[in-house]
């Protein structure tokens, strides 16, 4: 693929566009071999271009071009390149400027964005997941484990969850997640936000139990703190104890180097009590040359005696 056809691709993804947030190029999936390290992202009027690695200097000029070409051509207030390989100064503003309040819109709900953090507050590949959990919140108590900026949490009780408990080490994330609940108008007196290490405070979390719902959703790896890897199955271990009779659990995991295989062994030598009902679709905007090494969600629900 030439930067001409990206640019086509771009363009045509991004006709008849809301103001929701939409991935209008993903080539982390190694889809398009041209560009595996390219995503760029509406968020509402702004266009996020997202660079994984380092590029020739040439291409990403002609990259930078092509990019103000498009700005040109939209209605965008903002054209934004974040290189993802730097760990500081990583924003570059093209046109416009980086928003302080900036929200993505994802089926009329609101969320806090920003724009001096490496993860901008949302991710957008989980928007089916969010949309599952919506839809069998009424009336259920709802584990959020490693919450972030509280979401799921977000869905569910604008859906009616009888309560939400948010748990997060980082209370920078807890209290985006605050606002975010605010954001929508939404009341938190039963939402709790715990900034606890998850591993460490399972008698603070199992406080609120037993939980009808529970979101497993960690990073693949986090230094110091979580590698799925090896930490996953401790909080597999764990679910007889916080489930309700028929509760049900969306297990995630976003390592390209774990496949589905890896979840449900776990389920079957710590959960056996578990079983699995489904795998969720990726969103086609997020296509993938294997699908077992993209966002794996899955859906298991406690059998019932």
């Amino acid at each position: 693929m030439k930067i001409t056809q990206l640019k086509e691709l771009i363009l045509l993804n991004l006709e008849n566009s809301t103001n929701e947030f939409k991935r209008v190029f993903h080539g982390r999936g190694n889809f398009y071999e041209d560009f595996p390290y390219l995503c760029v992202d509406k968020i509402d009027k702004v266009l996020l271009i997202s660079l994984f690695q380092s590029v020739d200097e040439i291409i990403e000029s002609d990259l930078k071009k092509m990019f103000i070409e498009i700005f040109d051509e939209m209605s965008f207030s903002s054209l934004i390149i974040q290189k993802r390989y730097l760990k500081e100064d990583s924003y570059e503003v093209l046109r416009g400027t980086l928003p302080n309040n900036a929200y993505a819109i994802e089926n009329t709900l609101k969320y806090n964005i920003n724009f001096s953090n490496q993860n901008i507050g949302l991710f957008p590949d989980m928007k089916i997941g969010r949309e599952f959990i919506k839809s069998i919140s009424k009336d259920k108590n709802i584990l959020n484990l490693f919450s972030y900026t509280c979401a799921f949490s977000v869905v569910s009780i604008s859906a009616g969850a009888k309560q939400v408990v948010n748990v997060d080490m980082s209370k920078g994330a807890l209290n985006t997640g605050r606002e975010n609940h605010r954001t929508n108008n939404l009341d938190t007196k039963n939402v709790k936000f715990l900034p606890y290490n998850i591993l460490k405070s399972w008698s603070r979390i199992k406080k609120y139990a037993p939980y009808d719902i529970i979101i497993i959703d960690p990073p693949s790896f986090q230094k110091g703190s979580f590698a799925a890897s090896k930490d996953y199955e401790k909080i597999i271990r764990r679910l007889k104890e916080l489930a309700s009779e028929d509760c049900i659990v969306l297990s995630c995991l976003n390592a390209p180097e774990l496949d589905t295989t890896f979840i449900k062994n776990l389920f079957e030598e710590n959960a056996s009590e578990f079983e699995f009902v489904k795998r969720l679709d990726n969103l086609d905007t997020f296509p993938s040359n294997n699908e077992e090494k993209s966002l794996k969600n899955m859906i298991f629900k406690r059998k019932i005696n």
